[in-house]
């Protein structure tokens, strides 16, 4: 056994050795090394509410504003790690540092999957990687991110005790991990439940079948039988159901489950899985993948796992079945695209026939893809940044404790690259403790919501976000809309993002403390009516600073 393990260390490639992987790991890493604070869509709302949970007891007016309560529930992965984190680091490094892991843990989580699987990593597993960086990360859904990580790694062990015989010892590690990544987020779990179903049912079936027994012989022992076999091995994975029952029946629970079978959206999430700053490079990065995965039908060189094959159709059809909204939450079904194609990708494998020299051929298209897209992303966040930077400068002109509504200028046509301005509202509050309303409010879903009564319809998420004119089926305002009726006596200061055209009369009682571009802060006057003829709300008494 030794003189094997010894041959087989001898005769690995480079891009199957442990320092290539660390190497992919701390590569994957590279693009959120600039930004201050990483420039993914929701993650400033995110941190706002960290900021709540971390300082509410300090400042006791964000208790008038938000809601504040902890519960068991399977979303809390990023809003536990920030508790401690944050006393060591502040809590914008310590994001930063949370953020930060998630890519190497899934780039290492794929790359061990693989060699549990194949036995080596094999070449075509580097086209994978860029997958670190998809849409459902770009998106902000840290969370799901991190536990989606968690549980790619968890995989890989899962398999690597099956591979030693160590069953034991693997019921007992899961029960505690499977509790865990249901705590990071539900859809790591469920993810981990499926991937280590289908990789259990494969097993079960290798040790029942006879060897050159056709498939129809032995049908009950060799096919059935295993389904059993498998759900009896993934009880152990079984004990969040309780957590779950007990998150769900609770009296605070809202979040409806809605939108099954939106066929049209179902396709756009598939070619989305990129979707970050160019549509055309982003596209073409797709095809690639596509590309590498038909090979695997038709290229006489290349096959796929059978483990790995059904662990991925297993997905499709969870993809397939999925709503789009699931308890309150959207793009249940859009989060895991770029992870079933991903175990698509890395369930590939050359087959004996192929030389060394077509497989190193292989490996470097697949490094040299991962670093174009590594290169591309790291430009993108540079200049993401960048735009923070000017944004976020209004905020030194803010008096900490103000009470701000603030407008985001946002598209119909919701466009291939996002500002990623959509939650900068909460910056106010995370940096200034002052008010934003962008926070989003669905009870048993997240431990915040807003209460701030005098804001009205100016009160949470989406009232940060203007348009040019009414969104069909949206509830975006327009710009002129929202400046007319948000309640002036509500609010000390108003800050308006990147806004599309706004009529003059409406800025009436609005005295510009900062200006860059089209972007200011405006210092409110409660007195001043933005339309002749309507009278005036009586002012609140202003917070002291």
């Amino acid at each position: 056994m030794e003189t094997t393990d010894r041959h087989r260390l001898e005769t690995r490639s480079w891009w199957q050795t442990r320092w290539f992987v660390l190497f992919a790991a701390l590569a994957s890493a590279v693009p959120l090394l600039w930004p201050d604070i990483p420039p993914l869509v929701d993650l400033p709302g995110h941190m706002g509410r960290y900021r709540v949970q971390l300082d509410r007891d300090t400042y006791p007016w964000l208790n008038d504003w938000y809601d504040f309560q902890w519960q068991l529930i399977g979303n809390l992965g990023v809003d536990l790690l920030v508790v401690p984190l944050a006393k060591l680091f502040g809590l914008e490094l310590a994001v930063k540092l949370i953020v930060l892991t998630i890519p190497p843990l899934t780039v290492t989580g794929l790359l061990w999957i693989a060699r549990e699987v194949h036995g080596k990593i094999p070449a075509t597993a580097l086209f994978a990687l860029p997958l670190a960086y998809n849409f459902p990360f770009q998106f902000g859904f840290v969370n799901f991110a991190l536990s989606m990580a968690l549980a790619l790694n968890a995989f890989a062990l899962w398999l690597r005790l099956a591979r030693q015989g160590r069953f034991v010892l693997r019921s007992w590690l899961f029960i505690p991990l499977s509790c865990l990544i249901w705590l990071t987020h539900t859809f790591g779990w469920g993810t981990l439940g499926v991937l280590a179903f289908s990789a259990e049912l494969i097993r079960q079936h290798d040790v029942r079948v006879r060897k050159g027994a056709r498939w129809h012989e032995d049908f009950v022992s060799s096919w059935i039988v295993p389904w059993f076999r498998a759900g009896i091995q993934c009880l152990v994975l079984a004990p969040p159901v309780l957590l779950m029952f007990a998150w769900r029946t609770g009296d605070h629970v809202s979040g409806q489950t809605a939108d099954w079978f939106n066929w049209r959206a179902k396709m756009q999430w598939v070619t989305m899985v990129f979707r970050d700053r160019w549509q055309l490079f982003d596209l073409a990065s797709l095809g690639v993948l596509y590309l590498i995965l038909f090979k695997g039908v038709r290229d006489p060189n290349i096959e796929y796992s059978r483990n790995l094959l059904l662990s991925a159709l297993f997905l499709l059809a969870v993809y397939l079945l999925l709503p789009r909204i699931v308890f309150g939450s959207a793009y249940a079904d859009m989060r895991l695209a770029p992870y079933m194609i991903a175990i698509g990708l890395v369930a590939l494998r050359p087959k004996p026939g192929l030389s060394m020299r077509g497989a190193a051929l292989v490996a470097a298209a697949g490094l040299a893809f991962f670093l174009v897209r590594i290169g591309g992303t790291t430009w993108s966040y540079a200049l993401f940044d960048r735009s923070y930077d000017r944004e976020l400068a209004a905020l030194e002109e803010l008096p900490p404790g103000s009470r701000v509504v603030t407008f985001v200028g946002y598209s119909c046509a919701n466009p291939w690259k996002m500002s990623r301005l959509e939650h900068i509202p909460a910056m106010a509050l995370v940096r200034r403790l002052s008010y934003s309303n962008d926070q989003w409010s669905m009870a048993g879903a997240q431990l915040l919501t807003a209460r701030y009564r005098a804001a009205r319809g100016f009160r949470q998420d989406p009232s940060q976000l203007i348009t040019p004119r009414q969104c069909r089926g949206q509830w975006w305002r327009p710009a002129d809309r929202a400046l007319a009726r948000f309640p002036r006596d509500a609010f000390d200061y108003v800050w308006i993002v990147q806004p599309p055209r706004i009529d003059p009369a409406l800025m009436q009682g609005l005295e510009p403390v900062w200006r860059s571009g089209s972007s200011g802060l405006y210092r409110v006057d409660p007195l001043v009516s933005p339309r002749a003829g309507e009278a005036p709300r009586a002012p609140l008494t202003p917070r002291p600073s």
